[in-house]
């Protein structure tokens, strides 16, 4: 006698096949996320190499004040930061030695010319006796003589007391370019030296001037370039001699700040070329402080790989050191975590 299935049994089959029915899709069915967006097929490039130095903010060249006579310094007009105009007067030196001996020279023209006068009266009246024959020609030459050497007395004491008044007046120190004063240190009461600085200023445009190591001179020329400050400018002059095992390079650099001559900044400056892998930092996603990149493999497989990158001259672009090379595709779009 056959037993039929009792209502337990049945409920008991009906409740393990609807538990094995909510098991997992067999892997072979997951679906496989692609990235949608745009993609890069990674090449190396020619790039240029650079070379991290530190420059300083500085002029072309650096003028002088200098005294020109000895004596004291009277009045200094000018201070740091100040500009000032080629030619302006910005101090005096002030001789007293200089007032006596104008003093004595300017005497010793008043008694020349009271002799020159004198001497031109005693001429007109031998000149009159000689026409009259009263005196030979010997005594009108003689009269002659004597009123020429008393004007050329007057003449040498003008010239003397004049040559006075010009070393007094090159007491006035004046600025000897257009720029803006460096230094001033010297206070006014001062004793000064002919050739003495009074003050510093700077000549000619700004530029920027940096060192190099002498093993890098073979690869620096004028005309190269350099980056600094988010500015562009290229060298334009190379000083042709080696200073402490270093050679010193002048860069022209537009929209430079000249309010802090000596202004110590970061640069870069282009020493040759080399093979590199470039890409858009958009390529690039950062997160807890390490790089990755998208790389699609074949198929259209994505895998996300970390990388080292580096900054390069040019705005929105990186080098890739590490972790991809040429060949691989790139995509901008989001990976699998």
């Amino acid at each position: 006698m056959v037993r039929r299935p009792t209502p337990a049994f049945l409920a008991l089959m009906a409740a393990l096949s609807l538990a094995g029915c909510g098991g997992k899709e067999p892997a072979d069915t997951a679906r496989v996320t692609r990235p949608a967006g745009p993609r890069l097929v990674v090449r190396s490039v020619e790039t240029t190499e650079w070379k991290d130095v530190g420059a300083e903010i500085t002029t072309t060249d650096r003028a002088d004040a200098r005294a020109r006579i000895p004596g004291v310094l009277e009045s200094l007009s000018v201070r740091r930061g100040d500009m000032v105009r080629k030619g302006q007067v910005i101090g005096r030196i002030v001789d007293t030695r200089l007032a006596y001996e104008g003093g004595a020279y300017g005497a010793q023209a008043a008694a020349a010319e009271a002799q020159a006068v004198q001497a031109q009266a005693d001429l007109g009246r031998i000149r009159y006796l000689y026409d009259n024959g009263v005196y030979a020609k010997a005594r009108l030459d003689q009269a002659q003589a004597g009123a020429a050497a008393a004007r050329a007395q007057v003449a040498a004491a003008r010239a003397q007391q004049s040559a006075v008044a010009a070393v007094a007046g090159q007491g006035a120190v004046v600025a000897p370019a257009d720029g803006r004063v460096l230094t001033a240190d010297i206070p006014a009461g001062s004793a000064v030296a002919p050739g003495m600085s009074l003050a510093g200023i700077t000549a000619g445009p700004l530029i920027l001037r940096f060192e190099l190591p002498e093993s890098l001179a073979g690869k620096v020329n004028v005309g190269s370039r350099v980056v600094s400050e988010g500015r562009s400018g290229t060298v334009v002059r190379l000083y042709p001699s080696v200073q402490a095992g270093r050679i010193t390079a002048d860069v022209a650099l537009p929209g430079l700040d000249g309010s802090l001559i000596g202004r110590r900044v970061a640069a870069r400056v282009a020493i040759g070329t080399r093979r590199a892998v470039i890409v858009p930092r958009a390529f690039v996603t950062t997160r807890y402080g390490i790089d990755y990149v998208t790389v699609v493999e074949k198929g259209g497989r994505a895998s996300t790989v970390p990388v080292q990158i580096a900054a390069t001259a040019e705005p929105g672009q990186v080098e890739i050191l590490s972790g991809v090379g040429a060949g691989d595709t790139l995509s901008a779009g989001a990976a699998p975590q």
